[in-house]
């Protein structure tokens, strides 16, 4: 959906990182902490693991639709890491697109509670709180954004801030929170003409 482009593109980044550099950075850490024993371990077991799911995330990511999930959830319900977050979060637009909000808030917390990576986890809430605004759970919304601290995504956690209390009739608080997000993104044309139309209602 179009709303969630810019964060596609930082988990497009986040993915090819992780196909370009995540066996490199475990068979680091294993060397460094395991010795030749540890290393030899790993490659046994670890290095099949991890190769056999890359596979399969592959995979899907290339064949999910929303007619097609079983196998996903599955992949999701018996993986852990990077793959199985970027599959709940494949999972969740899925849902979103097929009105399923309920099933898209499920998927997305699980991402957002089991991500380690901490760009990951900021895109898990940020989508979470605009599943949670659109089923007015205000709330609930705002607890997710309050989650997203890092720098890179102030824009868009003011954006959704603003949607939540407009939607709340809170036209001041909404207000404030739009022209926050237009000083940390100057150019989000999207925004500036929420706050226009924020004005034209508040002026009646």
């Amino acid at each position: 959906m179009e709303e969630f482009a810019t964060e596609e593109q930082q988990v497009e980044a986040i993915k090819r990182f992780w196909r370009e550099n995540g066996l490199a950075i475990a068979v680091g850490v294993v060397l460094g902490v395991g010795g030749l024993y540890g290393w030899r371990y790993y490659n046994d077991t670890q290095i099949a693991a991890k190769e056999a799911a890359s596979l399969s995330y592959e995979q899907l990511s290339t064949t999910l639709t929303s007619e097609n999930t079983q196998k996903a959830e599955a992949f999701v319900e018996s993986n852990e890491g990077g793959y199985s977050i970027l599959t709940a979060l494949q999972l969740a637009k899925l849902a979103v697109e097929s009105g399923e909000l309920e099933k898209a808030v499920d998927h997305l917390k699980f991402a957002a509670n089991n991500a380690q990576d901490a760009a990951l986890k900021s895109v898990a809430n940020l989508r979470l709180a605009r599943v949670q605004n659109s089923l007015n759970q205000f709330d609930q919304a705002l607890a997710s954004l309050d989650l997203v601290t890092q720098p890179a995504f102030i824009a868009q956690v003011e954006e959704i801030k603003g949607d939540v209390y407009f939607n709340q009739s809170n036209f001041d608080a909404a207000k404030e929170a739009y022209t926050a997000s237009l000083e940390a993104n100057a150019g989000n044309q999207p925004v500036k003409m929420k706050l226009d139309n924020l004005a034209v209602v508040i002026n009646g």
